[in-house]
């Protein structure tokens, strides 16, 4: 039995797409038991955030919009990318007011996770935002189109059992949620 299973060492990389919001690197390997050499391809993207938003009435401010990867409106939480050199809490406040109009009074960090490890380098932050209130129109960038919808806490198991939030990272940010035990 083995005490570790077998890694790979990254002997070479080449960038073989750039597609504005993530690029795909070609890495040549060896296999460090028997050196074995194969190929793959990794997905290289900028960290994520996703905010679990509170009213202070108790509502979640969740988000649709449209999903080219399953070509349906999906329901989420807000969230986006960290920009280069930007600390994750802040992005986490842009993105919130970028995409809902909503600020607020705190942002706890929730944790972080590997979106998919298989295949992408980065991590997604999640965040809970307290007594998130409506200050300003939202301020999609060219390519979205977001409803934003306020719906209590307490129903969020009920959408995530009957299948209307399906997003996997949306699932992990309401896990952390409850793992912290903040609700």
């Amino acid at each position: 039995m083995k005490d570790k299973p077998e890694t790979w060492k990254r002997k070479t990389s080449k960038e073989i797409a750039d597609c504005r919001v993530f690029k795909v690197r070609e890495d040549f390997c060896e296999r460090t038991r028997d050196r074995a050499e194969s190929t793959f391809f990794v997905v290289e993207n900028p960290d994520w955030v996703n905010v679990i938003a509170l009213t202070k009435d108790g509502q979640v401010v969740l988000i649709e919009q449209f999903r080219h990867g399953t070509e349906e409106i999906i329901t989420e939480i807000p969230g986006g990318m960290v920009d280069e050199g930007e600390d994750p809490i802040i992005a986490a406040a842009r993105e919130l007011i970028e995409e809902t109009g909503f600020a607020a009074r705190e942002i706890i960090p929730l944790g972080k996770s590997r979106p998919n490890p298989a295949i992408q380098n980065n991590w997604i932050y999640h965040f809970l935002a307290l007594d998130c209130h409506k200050t300003k129109d939202t301020t999609f960038d060219e390519h979205e189109s977001i409803i934003t919808r306020l719906v209590p806490l307490e129903e969020i198991d009920r959408l995530i059992e009957n299948g209307e939030i399906t997003h996997s990272l949306v699932l992990t940010a309401f896990y952390k949620f409850k793992l912290k035990n903040l609700s």
